[in-house]
């Protein structure tokens, strides 16, 4: 499959992520910095999410946290069930969703991304290596030094 590159403005948009673990406080953090408004439905959550300004559901997943009108939503549980059902609920709202565990149910993959100034460059391997992609940008941020912005 090959994907469209593409980079969103999300500032003021609403955003779920269901789960809060490290990989979605990864994302959420990306997606703060973006400006989108974000949703977090997990019952337990990491540390790192104290201080973040989001709206938190200290709960399970229910399709009914897919609202219509939302620009995204990113299934980062670790319970492969749970993360079907988000991406389920996603698809029946017609929300592009981002599956953490299963590329095949994605509507859209994250790169791995590098910020320098106002310079971003997106790295995708198209879902086939996470591990290559965020190799390849751990070399440009050597490569082109320290930032003013820093990197994300």
């Amino acid at each position: 499959m090959s994907y469209y590159p593409v980079f969103l403005d999300l500032r003021g948009r609403e955003v779920l992520v269901a789960g809060a673990g490290k990989v979605a406080l990864r994302k959420v953090r990306g997606l703060l910095e973006a400006g989108a408004k974000v949703t977090v439905v997990s019952p337990q959550c990491e540390e790192g999410f104290a201080g973040l300004e989001v709206t938190l559901r200290k709960r399970r997943f229910r399709a009914s946290d897919v609202a219509d009108g939302m620009a995204l939503v990113f299934a980062a549980t670790d319970d492969r069930k749970v993360n079907h059902a988000v991406a389920q609920a996603a698809a029946r709202k017609r929300v592009p969703a981002n599956v953490a565990d299963a590329p095949e149910e994605c509507d859209f993959l994250v790169p791995a991304r590098l910020r320098h100034g106002d310079v971003q460059i997106a790295i995708s391997t198209g879902g086939r290596s996470p591990r290559l992609a965020r190799g390849l940008r751990e070399k440009l941020e050597k490569a082109l030094g320290p930032s003013t912005n820093g990197n994300s």
